[in-house]
């Protein structure tokens, strides 16, 4: 049964066949204790390596060690790498305090130019457009999930044996759904086309970034290096040197930077 695209957006959903060159290639601690220094930024550092090293204890004791989740690196001093699940898991350890930025967040950081994230990519979201392919299982899952609910935007990881990756995604009591028609069709845009609120291009049309789409199934939502914005990317499981996981001040004060 065909649905509405749907985008995911407070907290991770996209990746295609042919993917695009720049994607290619735990003792549980209190938050508190990790002691992020700015409203955002790139998991870097030593707090954030605490980060690291619990996400990948919970990734085995809570998830089956699933393939999914090994894609998180540490090299000089910085958390590389990034997918769907990956960000999942990060945005459940490091909430309430924190949270992984969505798209309208990337748009906030891109417009104050207060991280460079040309250069690398990040995931964002998901988007489902139909009970197909690709990813039919996560896809119907979701989908039924928001047939027993009412509108809501946050994901949580469940280990899921029926699943590709040995993961599915459950969306949360907050989970907010942005209906999205502009995720049906390609095209280029400006950053003054961008909607503050869900960080998606209210139009295309000319500009100097492109939207990337498909026509069915579940796909992440990703901000690329050249910043351009990937909806329909299928490989979920996907992630690369040049991954990145933004966290950004989960506070009201913060949400609003």
């Amino acid at each position: 049964m065909p649905i509405e695209k749907r985008f995911f957006g407070k907290r991770i959903e996209d990746i295609p066949s042919e993917m695009p060159e720049e994607m290619r290639e735990p003792v549980q601690e209190n938050v508190s204790n990790y002691n992020f220094l700015s409203n955002q930024s790139f998991l870097n550092g030593e707090p954030e390596k605490a980060v690291l090293d619990e996400y990948q204890g919970r990734a085995s004791k809570d998830y089956g060690d699933a393939s999914a989740l090994k894609v998180l690196s540490y090299s000089d001093n910085l958390v590389e790498g990034s997918n769907p699940s990956a960000a999942v898991l990060v945005n459940q350890i490091v909430q309430p305090k924190l949270h992984v930025a969505t798209q309208a967040d990337l748009e906030r950081i891109l417009k104050s130019v207060s991280l460079a994230l040309q250069g690398t990519y990040e995931d964002s979201g998901l988007v489902l457009r139909s009970e197909g392919e690709p990813n039919s299982y996560l896809a119907r899952n979701l989908y039924t999930q928001i047939k027993e609910r009412n509108p809501l935007a946050g994901l949580e990881l469940s280990e899921d044996k029926n699943s590709n990756y040995g993961l599915s995604f459950t969306l949360k009591e907050d989970a907010e759904i942005i209906y999205a028609p502009i995720l049906n069709k390609p095209g280029d845009f400006s950053n003054e086309d961008i909607n503050e609120k869900t960080g998606l291009p209210e139009r295309t049309g000319n500009g100097n970034r492109t939207l990337y789409t498909r026509d069915s199934g579940l796909s992440r939502l990703c901000l690329s290096r050249y910043l351009g914005l990937y909806s329909r990317d299928d490989g979920l499981a996907d992630s690369n040197v040049n991954g990145r996981v933004v966290v950004v001040d989960g506070s009201a004060e913060g949400a609003s930077r």
